[in-house]
């Protein structure tokens, strides 16, 4: 024994390191056909670890050293139950596994002709459990690893047959990414998240996009899910799903001591919003086990040909009785404008901690289905929800109530306790974070910490772009793809205009388009007006850019040189400078429709001079930040001194007979002896306060992101001219507004715009200083939010005023049951428009139009009524996507 000793002291020694420290257990997970099962779900029993299969079928997790029962996972696959014995330190255990597809027994039953098939009475359970199962859970937190992939296989030389794409575009990886992060979820649906990782093949200093908290979206436990598309899609155990779905009961298997349902989802007309695919539903408890449905094109995705959603749930980690999700998987198509691709995203959720709404479930589970095939679930069922519909109605509105209760009380209890998580501490409204540092993880890290593996692709798109990482980023690199993309390319320069890029040193020159640049009007005569933009930019959202203009009116001989410079200083938030100094030739209704493009072409070609413009000398400056979150705040201080203009020719291209010019003077029914000033000189300024109640956003490490809220924005505007020496107006304007876009799930989306207002006391001003309402008069629309048919200065009011507009996008609720109309996904859409002053009275505007016409264009037909009598119609053209 003494001889032993030495022996087992060396053996205990060598043992030693490996006690208590973590393995690794890998391998592959293929079909009976050796073929790759990707994104197959691995779990550790018992435990909240589990990870998921890459693109080619490998696994790996990182253990401590043990023996683990692992559970492989496979939607429409048979479970596997393997038990494997980790060895700690560098020693791998390597653990293949064959999935075979899962044996569905259908049981012989007697079907009448009208009798339905017995899967729509199991749906019918999960529709009756849905509000239940999406309540269940008031609270928990969650690690999430996700990892996205975007690759292209086809690249065009040009898109729209126009633009140049550029050299970096290539086929291949265009994106890879890697994040790691806390997720806390609270009834009824806040979801907040910590991005403690973040990795980007290429690209050391970038953050990646990935959002855990997204993933919520996708909930097949609610109605509609608003993804892919602008109305969203009906989930198969909504409400109202027997209107849009067939089911067929393929059959049913034991798991695990559950028996598992397998349904067939079809879609009733290929028209419709809907998914394809399958559900697996558990019997008894009637919840979602693993769903498997795809969106085809059929579907009207944008710019994605089809997408494929394959989800995996699981008792959660000391609750068994709810089930939280364990794995996500989105795989896309895309083709658009000539690029041909394919995309996924994996989520892998681990490390739960759940609250649940109840210790135990409130309402019994259905029994099983009887053993008598003509009394099993095929018709029992139905019985069975009717029987247990109002407990189950009771518990889901109790469920509505204690869920949120529950989820606070936690909430209170950890915090008390002093166990809140990092993410739990976010700042109201913020619902992601993305700490500072992470992505300064290095290789060694994330094959550490890394649940799924990299595929062969993966380790070579992140070996070559890392390594010429330095390279990419040197200057004669960068100079060498600006080379390319300077390149002068005159279609563009004709629409969009001319950008040279210094990447290297982070700055820009972009000289505007030919259609600004050349210009036509009846007071100045042709116009040249050069636009030169400098800009220069950081690595975070601090920006600095600087516009020179030379404007020269050729028949006024009116040169006016003004120059605006514009400085975004903070890098965290919104705090913006602008500086404008000069002579410049305005028109009267700073927000008009009227662009130079729109002018110009009423002009020459259809003697149409719209645009009524003045001479403004004098320099205003501003200043616009946001002061907490949804709180903007923007003050200015102008002096300016306006002069009149006339016109100075009447040349044009095609004279219409019968048609002549009118003068420089807006008509104006307040003003009926006209709007001539001579001139008029301004001290003014301006203060409006725009508040966005319960703004959600994101904070990263380069800038802030505000998403958005389901409150309106609320604003209020004060702009006063000061009576002054050298000053000749005095007025006040007060303006109260509001706006917002609401979602009606297939019904579309509303979005209106309220504002009303007046000058105080008897205002002295000139006609530039009346509150403007952006009347169009030509075919072409530049803004289809604002008025369509109304005279551009006509009821410009120097009173009181009522302004709203309302547009509802039906986003193909009607046009996608016509087969013609669905192929060109065409969109239906409804506006209103109306205005009321002392003068004009009640003006109405009322039009139905297409948008989404070539996925970019709108064409809308109008009617206006001026006191209920109709007043004009139109057609208008313009962007609508």
């Amino acid at each position: 024994m003494r001889r032993r000793l030495p022996f087992l002291f060396g053996f205990f020694l060598y043992l030693l390191p490996l006690l208590g420290t973590a393995g690794v257990v890998r391998g592959r997970i293929t079909d009976p056909k050796g073929q790759p099962l990707g994104f197959a779900n691995v779990a550790v029993k018992g435990t909240t670890t589990n990870t998921a299969s890459n693109e080619q079928g490998n696994y790996q997790l990182s253990l401590a050293a043990g023996r683990y029962d692992l559970v492989f996972q496979f939607v429409g696959y048979k479970p596997l139950i393997e038990n494997v014995r980790v060895m700690g330190g560098d020693t791998a255990t390597v653990l293949n596994v064959t999935l075979t597809p899962e044996n569905y027994q259908l049981r012989e039953v007697v079907v009448r002709a009208k009798d339905r098939d017995p899967a729509f009475a199991i749906v019918q359970h999960a529709m009756d459990w849905r509000a239940y199962h999406k309540r269940e859970v008031a609270a928990f937190t969650a690690r999430a690893y996700i990892k996205a992939l975007a690759r292209l296989k086809d690249v065009p030389n040009r898109v729209l047959g126009m633009f140049k794409v550029g050299p970096d575009l290539k086929p291949g990886i265009i994106y890879l990414s890697e994040s790691v992060s806390e997720v806390s979820f609270q009834q009824p649906n806040l979801v907040k998240e910590r991005m403690i990782s973040s990795r980007v093949s290429g690209d050391a200093k970038s953050f990646s996009l990935n959002r855990a908290g997204a993933g919520r979206g996708l909930s097949f436990y609610n109605p509609v899910l608003k993804v892919f598309s602008e109305r969203g899609f009906v989930s198969p155990i909504a409400p109202n799903a027997f209107l849009f779905y067939q089911f067929v009961l393929e059959g049913t298997t034991q798991q695990d001591g559950l028996m598992l349902h397998k349904i067939r989802v079809i879609p009733r007309r290929r028209t419709d919003p809907v998914f394809a695919g399958h559900i697996f539903i558990v019997d008894g408890t009637w919840r979602l086990h693993s769903v498997s449905l795809t969106l085809n094109e059929d579907a009207q995705l944008d710019y994605v040909d089809n997408v494929r959603i394959d989800q995996q749930y699981a008792p959660a980690p000391g609750a068994p009785h709810v089930w939280v999700m364990q794995s996500q998987t989105l795989t896309a198509a895309i083709s658009a404008f000539g690029f041909k691709g394919n995309a996924f995203l994996t989520a892998v959720f681990s490390q739960y901690r759940v609250t649940p709404t109840y210790p135990s479930r409130p309402v019994p589970a259905a029994p099983a289905p009887a053993a008598d095939p003509n009394e099993a679930v095929h018709a029992e069922t139905v019985a069975e929800a009717k029987q247990q519909r109002p407990a189950l109605r009771a518990a889901t509105r109790r469920v509505k109530r204690e869920s949120r209760k529950t989820a606070v009380a936690a909430l209170d209890s950890a915090a008390r306790r002093g166990t809140l998580l990092e993410v739990d501490k976010l700042a109201p409204g913020e619902v992601m974070r993305v700490e500072k540092g992470a992505n300064e993880r290095d290789s060694a890290y994330w094959a550490q910490i890394r649940p799924v593996p990299l595929t062969d692709e993966e380790i070579k798109d992140y070996h070559v772009k890392d390594s010429t990482e330095v390279i990419r980023n040197s200057k004669p690199y960068q100079d060498s793809l600006d080379r390319l993309r300077n390149k002068f390319n005159p279609q563009q320069f004709l629409l969009v205009g001319y950008t040279y890029n210094n990447t290297h040193r982070k700055q820009s020159y972009f000289v505007a388009p030919v259609f600004q640049i050349v210009q036509y009007s009846t007071v100045e005569g042709t116009i040249i007006n050069p636009q030169l933009t400098y800009s220069r930019y950081t690595d975070d959202e601090r920006r600095f850019w600087l516009t020179p203009s030379l404007r020269y009116g050729t028949a006024a001989k009116l040169f006016s040189p003004s120059v605006e410079i514009n400085w975004q200083h903070s890098a965290t938030h919104l705090a913006r400078w602008r500086v404008e100094v000069g002579r410049t030739v305005e028109n009267f209704d700073p927000n008009s429709q009227l662009t130079p493009l729109i002018n110009t072409t009423a002009t020459l070609f259809r003697n149409h001079n719209y645009a009524k413009y003045y001479q403004r000398r004098g320099a205003e400056i501003s200043y616009l930040t946001e002061l907490v979150n949804g709180l903007q705040v923007r003050g200015a201080v102008s002096y300016f001194d306006r002069r009149e203009l006339e016109n100075t020719t009447i040349d044009l291209i095609r004279d219409i007979p019968g048609r002549a010019f009118t003068p420089n003077d807006p008509v104006s029914a307040e003003m009926p002896g006209g709007t001539s000033f001579g001139r008029s000189r301004a001290l003014g300024s301006e203060l409006w306060v725009s508040y966005r109640p319960g703004q959600r956003y994101i904070t990263r490490p380069d800038g802030k992101v505000n998403l958005g809220s389901r409150y309106p924005t609320f604003r209020l505007t004060w702009r006063q001219g000061w009576h002054a020496p050298g000053s000749d107006v005095r007025y006040t304007l007060l303006e109260a507004g509001i706006r917002q876009s609401v979602q009606f799930g297939l019904l579309g989306t509303s979005s209106y715009r309220l504002s009303a207002g007046g000058f105080l006391g008897k205002p002295k001003l000139a006609f530039m200083d009346y509150r403007q309402f952006s009347g169009n008069r030509f075919v072409a629309a530049a803004d289809f939010s604002r008025f369509q048919l109304l005279d551009y200065y006509r009821y410009a009011t120097r009173e009181r005023f009522v302004e709203g507009h309302f547009d509802h996008h039906f986003n193909g609720f009607f046009f996608n049951k016509v087969p013609l109309l669905r192929r060109l996904k065409w969109q239906e859409v409804g506006s209103v428009n109306y205005l009321y002053t002392p003068t004009a009275g009640q003006y109405v505007e009322l039009g139905v139009g297409v948008e989404h016409i070539m996925k970019l264009l709108r064409f809308d037909y109008y009617t206006g009524f001026q006191s209920g009598n109709k007043l004009n119609h139109g057609f208008r053209l313009g962007i609508g996507f």
